[in-house]
Order: structure tokens, then sequence, then C-alpha cells
């Protein structure tokens, strides 16, 4: 199974994994699953940390390539497509971050890892936590 971790599932997983539902650490621990991290996630916890809201994130995003290592992940670059798909999808849902997210996770055809229930929301996203 390809699995996209939403910006928490990261976080969570690299430094509290206790807090992951069963479901998502059992699947995100899986060797048989492909784990990808979403260049967005960098980007949001980026921004969080600048307004001083994810003091958790600061190494993390020191070393982004050794968080992708830790959980034995790929790094999920975002494409045209799925900057143009975001904002398309019938969703009454402001978030960029998650739009480009159930994007990303529809186009790669990845279940994604959040306990997020608004995402529940796009019929055509499938979720994990």
């Amino acid at each position: 199974m390809k699995l996209l971790l939403d910006t928490h599932a990261v976080l969570w997983a690299a430094v509290q994994p206790a807090r992951l539902g069963k479901a998502a650490r059992a699947a995100i621990e899986a060797g048989s699953n492909r784990r990808l991290v979403s260049v967005a996630s960098f980007w949001e916890m980026s921004i969080k940390h600048a307004k001083g809201r994810l003091p958790e994130a600061e190494q993390l995003l020191a070393a982004p390539e050794m968080l992708v290592t830790l959980l034995h992940a790929e790094l999920a670059p975002i494409s045209v497509a799925q900057a143009i798909a975001a904002p398309r999808i019938a969703w009454d849902h402001k978030d960029p971050f998650d739009r480009l997210l159930a994007a990303q996770a529809i186009e790669q055809r990845a279940v994604l890892v959040t306990c997020d229930p608004q995402f529940g929301a796009v019929e055509e996203l499938g979720t994990l936590w």
C-alpha cells in the first residue's frame, strides 16, 4: 500500500509515535508499505514554526532529508498537475495544505494517513488512522 503522511502524521511518526492511531502506526511501520512525505508538509511545518506554533519542528526542518530517511519514506514533490487539481477538488475546505495533500494522494493513488476527519468529505480519497 502507498501511504502519504499528513503533516501531523509526519511529525508524530518522527517524534511522538504513541500519538499515532494504531492502524496508522502499524501501516507506517510495515516494511511492505511505501511511505511518502510531501514537500507541502515541510512548507506547512516551516510556516507554523516561523509563527511560533510548532517549536517541535525545528530539528526536523534543520535536516529534512534525515526525517525522510528516518521514516523510510520518499519525498513527494508537488507537480503542476497537483497544484492545479488542489483548488478544484469538490470540497468545502479552505486550507491550502490540506487541499494539496488531498490532490497529491488522489493523483498518487495513495492512502492519506491523517486523523483529520475533514478529509472524509473527499469521495475519491482514502484515509487511514
